[in-house]
């Protein structure tokens, strides 16, 4: 069986493999719902919702790429399958309805509260591992940037 080898001791190799595969899970997921909720979006502002989820999706496959490579990169494999999504994946899941654009507006805001949140404790985790932390950190910036937009989205005159 072929092994990538890693320079990492096992417990750091350890702790930043479960941050990258929580990590690549919920980005994967995120993908996905984004991309539900983007089809299934009705009502006012329709069409700005409908683009910045398209922003989402772009962001969360960007992402995604990155983190499974380093999880490959530290001697990690990766597990991307719907199994390990649906056994992993921390994030909330849209209705399979039609929804309107205020109630998208705050379901994502929940998303990205949450998903921040775990991202931030991934950061603390991998502190022992400061490559997988940096890009921990780049990946939360993104995810804080649509947190802050969707936010604003939600707010009213």
């Amino acid at each position: 069986m072929a092994r990538i080898k890693s320079l990492l001791p096992e417990n750091v190799q350890k702790s930043a493999g479960e941050a990258l595969q929580g990590t690549l899970v919920d980005l994967i997921d995120l993908s996905l719902i984004a991309k539900q909720v983007h089809w299934t979006v009705v009502g006012r502002n329709f069409r700005s919702i409908h683009l910045q989820l398209d922003d989402v999706v772009e962001t969360a496959r960007q992402y995604t790429d990155v983190a499974a490579e380093r999880a490959a990169a530290i001697g990690v494999l990766p597990d991307g399958r719907v199994d390990a999504l649906r056994g992993q994946s921390q994030v909330p899941q849209p209705p399979v309805e039609w929804i309107q654009a205020e109630d998208a507006i705050r379901f994502f805001v929940d998303v990205f509260d949450q998903m921040v949140a775990r991202m931030r404790a991934r950061i603390d985790a991998t502190e022992d591992d400061q490559v997988t932390q940096d890009l921990l950190i780049e990946v939360t910036a993104a995810l804080e940037k649509h947190y802050w937009m969707w936010q604003a989205e939600n707010q009213s005159g």
